[in-house]
């Protein structure tokens, strides 16, 4: 249950990191980057909840994403394709739409808003937290935006890459 290749090597796939601006009520992250890492399980979508854990990411689970505007202030998230394809929508509406299949990994910093925009029959991610924390859900209220914007910037960096471990880009990203 490896991942196709360390990151940079080519053959895994494309790794993209973006920073997205705060979208009215939504705080996304001022300084860490979404990680998007292209079909980087793609020979093994199945194990990617396991892959995560292997990792030190933990409190895993296995369903589809809301389909509404929501963020973790108080937790980084990985979200892992394990089937179908989708259209999700990052940063609120000002943001980015990626399409996502099976094989992609979403590395998502503390206050980054996602939204599932449509899905295919059998649309299934893994999530999972840094160390296995606990997570909150909120949405872009004044009130949930006024307590997450102090909590974004205590959440403590992970010790490892979700996919990677030890080594991987979310390490030199996110001055790990």
């Amino acid at each position: 249950m490896k991942p196709l290749e360390q990151p940079g090597a080519g053959a895994g796939g494309a790794i993209e990191t973006f920073i997205l601006p705060q979208d009215g009520l939504l705080p996304n992250n001022p300084v860490l980057p979404v990680i998007v890492y292209k079909a980087v399980l793609r020979e093994n979508p199945e194990d990617t909840e396991q892959i995560f854990n292997d990792n030190g990411w933990l409190n895993s689970w296995v369903s589809g994403v809301f389909s509404y505007h929501h963020y973790h202030s108080n937790a980084h998230e990985v979200l892992g394709v394990m089937s179908g394809t989708a259209s999700l929508q990052l940063g609120g509406d000002a943001g980015r739409t990626l399409a996502v299949s099976a094989g992609d990994v979403l590395v998502l910093p503390a206050g980054t808003a996602h939204k599932l925009l449509h899905s295919s029959a059998g649309f299934r991610v893994a999530g999972a937290y840094p160390g296995g924390a606990d997570y909150n859900t909120l949405r872009a209220t004044p009130e949930d935006l006024a307590a997450a914007l102090p909590e974004i910037a205590k959440v403590p960096l992970p010790d490892s890459d979700p996919v990677y471990g030890k080594t991987g880009q979310l390490l030199e990203a996110w001055g790990v």
